[in-house]
């Protein structure tokens, strides 16, 4: 049945503007720094802004040093390749930091944290989630350094701007030695017992991709406490240029730092972080009030330990009130079923009436490409764990679970509150 014929939604009228997951909110200052820029006619990866932007992010965040980058992306190939260098010594050329090392990584995120591990040379161990917070489970971390105690590098992500365990997993790696990539591109602004994430890693990344809760289009930092790596990262992303009056290339290098005109539009996003993070807070908290007689359960969260910044509300529907849904490599289907619903039938009525959802992240096991990774639960270790497997054994695929009965809802904190309760009542409809 066409879903805007369904009569479960009768009444309901079709959003005329697109109701979008998230999108940039610029304020003006923006233009002003960029337009800075033109003027002083520094529109490369020099000049005012980039320096600006460093000194400021790292004094918000708690870091001594911050190197602006092109990309979140960029700062965690970096971070990988310092880290590496710190354990194993400066590779070969042609051969990565990580070369025929392993590294710990989140199961559950972009794969944007896990693919600097390959870059390297090395391979991701896939490490499970818990569902207190959806980020990396200390127990499943613990049993992987049982499993593989020579491994010295962990790869953390802070889930939809909420802070993981992060000092129990910071223990854990300071008992085995291990060095410790803090992802903090989707947190930027949350705290954990009173410190900002980004302080908890020897290296952390955080991101001003287009979506984030401060952007600058693109973009990203690296921040450390050690200026030796901060100088390394700077070097490097300038395409290891020598102190020379020529191209003087002793060591490989990238074309990774951020542009004065990025860097520009930052500059003029920071003030606003707190006003972002309040807006994104009122939303998360008007789908929990909307939701709460739905066998639904928000994106959790620690309230006595952490604070987070809401980038994203998610939504996990309860086990016993999913209707049947199967998903292959590209497509899904579902069964509609009185009273129960799942992600798939949801996500395709917001958009249907033009708003815009998304799937949980899949978990990287579960990707064609990690696959024949090795992948850690808290109870052992192994591969995707079908329904009927957890049924048997007791064992929980915790990542695959969300990913399964999880959603991203519309977060825009451009959205009224009577769009979103519109949305709320789409989502109620799924359930009649």
């Amino acid at each position: 049945m066409e879903i805007m014929k369904d009569p479960r939604f009768n009444g309901i009228e079709r959003f005329e503007d697109k109701i979008w997951l998230s999108t940039p909110t610029m304020h003006g200052d923006e233009q002003y720094w960029v337009d800075d820029a033109i003027h002083k006619n520094w529109i490369t990866t020099a000049g005012e802004n980039v320096n600006t932007v460093e000194q400021e992010a790292a004094k918000l965040i708690g870091r001594k040093y911050a190197v602006a980058l092109s990309a979140g992306t960029a700062a965690l190939h970096l971070a990988v390749k310092l880290c590496g260098e710190r354990l194993y010594g400066q590779p070969r050329v042609g051969h990565g930091a990580l070369e025929g090392k392993r590294a710990f990584c989140s199961d559950m995120t972009f794969d944007a944290t896990v693919n600097p591990v390959a870059y390297e040379g090395g391979e991701a161990v896939l490490i499970d989630s818990e569902y207190e917070t959806w980020n990396m489970d200390p127990a499943a971390l613990e049993r992987a350094f049982e499993i593989y105690p020579e491994v010295r590098l962990v790869v953390l992500v802070h889930l939809y701007g909420t802070p993981a365990k992060v000092r129990e997993i910071r223990a854990i790696c300071d008992a085995h030695g291990a060095l410790l990539i803090e992802d903090a591109a989707e947190s930027l602004g949350a705290t954990y017992r009173g410190a900002q994430t980004g302080t908890f890693g020897d290296v952390s990344v955080i991101s001003f991709n287009g979506n984030k809760i401060i952007t600058g289009s693109s973009g990203g930092m690296l921040l450390t406490d050690l200026q030796a790596d901060a100088n390394k990262a700077r070097k490097w992303s300038t395409q290891s240029r020598e102190e020379a009056p020529w191209y003087q290339h002793e060591e490989l290098g990238f074309n990774y730092r951020m542009s004065n005109i990025v860097a520009g539009v930052v500059r003029g996003q920071l003030p606003y972080i707190e006003e972002h993070i309040a807006q994104k807070k009122a939303i998360f908290e008007r789908y929990r009030d909307g939701l709460r007689d739905l066998p639904v359960q928000m994106n959790p969260f620690d309230a006595d330990a952490s604070k987070p910044n809401f980038w994203l509300s998610c939504l996990l529907i309860d086990r016993d009130a999913m209707c049947p849904q199967t998903r292959g490599e590209k497509d899904a289907l579902y069964r509609q079923t009185p009273g129960k619903s799942c992600p798939t039938e949801i996500l395709e009525s917001l958009l249907a009436f033009n708003a815009e959802g998304r799937p949980i992240w899949k978990p990287m096991h579960l990707q064609p490409m990690y696959r024949m990774h090795p992948f850690i639960t808290a109870q052992g270790s192994g591969r995707a764990r079908s329904n009927a497997y957890i049924k048997e054994t007791g064992m929980t695929d915790v990542g695959a679970d969300v990913f399964a009965r999880g959603l991203c809802l519309p977060s825009d904190n451009k959205m009224t509150p009577e769009q979103q309760d519109r949305i709320i009542e789409i989502i109620h409809r799924c359930f009649k």
